[in-house]
């Protein structure tokens, strides 16, 4: 095979980050891209007709506004779930019947999703704005944080916690607002600009950072408690050194696992942070779990599952290519995620063959699907929300 100059090479990596950026780009902003044109050389997969053999039936239809250049990502608590529009509406709604339970409008453009424990709910807008909800839908308070706000709020243990893209993290009081700690970490010269979701998981709340950190804070002081590495960056340029975790860590018993951009997929102890097993991948959207794999989409929109105690490829899917999925969610014997067409994809987690597909309008489907009761629902790019009922 013949060898190509240095420069040649150099040009042709740059091209390919370049290419898995502007899929990021587009997949976490989705305006102005023409990520799937007719010059584009890596056009989406057609899809191929699916034998159905799981069912899914349509429960109900809601809508709560567009996104706008922004993943709005719905949260189910037990049977309710919570959603929000860029346009300042948030939403309680039936998970059963999709029934409006309360509405809420803030007074500034949202940028993230919300976050509840089912007695109060907390969204973030524009320029660092905060606002929290109480069970009937009423306004208890609203701060600012006087930074870009991409991930949706943390709601629990009498706290609202809120992080900016510059990695500050604030612990609110849930009822009063008033701030208990903030944490903050040296700023990266450059970070995706997505949401990185935050769980609480034993007695910390679970992180990840840019720069493919993960890591712990303690809730009451907000004091980091280990910091460990999933991957770290490569490359020459700013560009090709972009690393950050994406999506939400994954907590399972005394594991968490999650995926970084240009990176590494892998899991750590829970309590000391200590790597327990890592391997390269990119993802842009993040991961989804059940108690025996991990699974995740790459750049290109192929969905591979891997075993959660080694990491071993336990099957791969790229019947999907480049069709901009969304991040997934592992429910009954599935693994469901959208697309950019807003289709919904039913894989099985045993091998990662179709059993379903159903389309929930024709606006893009990025955020996470999430089950309140027994409901599967899903969010649109376009404010459109559906219930389904996966048998």
């Amino acid at each position: 095979m013949m060898s190509m100059p240095n420069g040649a090479a150099n040009m042709q990596r740059r091209g390919r980050w370049a290419s898995a950026l502007t899929a990021v780009a587009c997949a976490a902003v989705l305006t102005g891209c023409s990520l799937f044109g007719k010059a584009d050389k890596n056009p989406p997969a057609e899809l191929e007709p699916v034998t159905q053999t799981l069912t899914v039936k349509q429960a109900w239809r809601a809508s709560v506004g567009k996104s706008g250049p922004y993943t709005l990502q719905p949260f189910a608590v037990e049977d309710k779930v919570y959603v929000s529009s860029h346009g300042g509406d948030v939403m309680a709604l039936d998970g059963a019947t999709g029934r409006t339970l309360w509405q809420a409008d803030t007074d500034v453009d949202l940028t993230t999703g919300p976050g509840s424990d089912g007695t109060v709910t907390a969204v973030a807008g524009e320029k660092g704005a905060v606002f929290a909800f109480d069970a009937s839908g009423k306004q208890l308070w609203k701060k600012q944080v006087n930074g870009e706000v991409l991930t949706a709020p943390l709601v629990g243990r009498g706290l609202v916690v809120v992080r900016t893209t510059d990695t500050r993290v604030f612990g609110f009081d849930a009822r009063t607002g008033e701030r208990r700690w903030v944490y903050q970490r040296t700023q990266t010269p450059l970070n995706l600009r997505v949401g990185m979701g935050m769980v609480f998981a034993g007695d910390g709340i679970v992180m990840g950072f840019p720069g493919g950190k993960l890591g712990v804070l303690t809730p009451s002081n907000g004091v980091l408690r280990w910091e460990s590495t999933i991957s770290y960056p490569k490359g020459v340029s700013e560009i090709e050194r972009l690393n950050d975790v994406t999506g939400l860590p994954m907590v399972n018993g005394r594991q968490v696992c999650a995926t970084t951009f240009q990176g590494r997929v892998g899991c750590m102890d829970l309590a000391t942070g200590q790597p327990q097993w890592g391997k390269e991948f990119s993802s842009p959207t993040g991961p989804a779990q059940d108690d025996n794999a991990l699974f995740a989409s790459d750049e290109r929109s192929v969905f591979f599952a891997f075993d959660r105690q080694n990491g071993n490829e336990r099957w791969r899917n790229d019947k999907l290519r480049n069709r901009g999925l969304g991040t997934p969610l592992a429910v009954g014997r599935s693994v469901v995620v959208g697309d950019y067409e807003g289709y919904v994809h039913f894989l099985s987690r045993e091998d990662g063959q179709f059993l379903a597909r159903v389309r929930a309008g024709s606006d893009p489907i990025a955020a996470a699907p999430v089950l309140a009761g027994q409901t599967l629902v899903v969010q649109s790019r376009g404010g459109d929300i559906y219930g389904y009922i996966p048998g």
